[in-house]
């Protein structure tokens, strides 16, 4: 579990919140610290007040696994294989094991085909792919994305959230603006102004939310269909 207590820093000011272990989606207007609280929740930045445990340990003592919002902004080599296996490398780990590993998370992200390219010439949305792989290949507890999904077409992310939710990771955070994809989360929180408006399950908070933007598109689409079939 992620406990938040007292955490202010810059628009951030979150008195306490608990995040359950599972996958949860982090969702709320343009600048309203979205991107601040996961980058604080994954040991990037350290909060002016307050503080977050993951379980009993900081996030920095936490194997968190981050993917930025912008494909490729933190690479450090060139050729998808290399970027992918260097948390393992960096680790010493074996040959075998880190050959292994990596042909795993490939197939995981479906990434397997494009391991000898350079990262120059993917795509946005095969940039974040190999993003996410190089995240999971070191079998985080916590995985932290920050709109990963926004390279992504509709049907890549369906997939790829569901190789998520089986890839054995505890705990998933994201933040998102796809409210089909966070419907799909065990728990929502949803910041406006660095504060939390509501958290808890889909149901619960998108319940609050019936005539906003952020009511899931297919929830109303199916409440529609079954109003005209009655």
């Amino acid at each position: 579990m992620i406990i938040i207590r007292g955490v202010r820093h810059g628009i951030i000011d979150i008195p306490s919140c608990a995040i359950p272990e599972g996958h949860t989606a982090v969702i709320g207007p343009n600048g309203s610290g979205k991107s601040t609280l996961l980058r604080i929740i994954a040991g990037l930045e350290e909060p002016v007040r307050g503080c977050i445990t993951i379980g009993e340990q900081s996030p920095g003592e936490s194997a968190v696994g981050w993917v930025h919002e912008v494909p490729g902004q933190n690479s450090l080599f060139t050729r998808v294989r290399d970027e992918i296996t260097s948390p393992l490398r960096f680790r010493h780990l074996s040959c075998d094991e880190i050959t292994s590993r990596a042909a795993e998370v490939a197939a995981q992200t479906g990434i397997s085909s494009l391991m000898d390219r350079e990262l120059a010439t993917l795509s946005g949305g095969e940039q974040v792919l190999v993003a996410l792989a190089t995240a999971m290949i070191s079998k985080p507890d916590i995985l932290v994305l920050d709109e990963w999904d926004s390279h992504l077409d509709a049907p890549s992310s369906a997939m790829l959230q569901n190789q998520l939710n089986t890839g054995g990771v505890r705990t998933i955070l994201q933040c998102t603006q796809n409210m089909d994809l966070a419907a799909s989360a065990d728990t929502i929180v949803f910041l406006t102004k660095g504060r939390v408006k509501a958290t808890g399950t889909p149901l619960d908070v998108f319940g609050k939310c019936i005539d906003t933007c952020y009511y899931p598109p297919s929830w109303r689409w199916r409440e529609w269909n079954l109003r005209s079939k009655g």
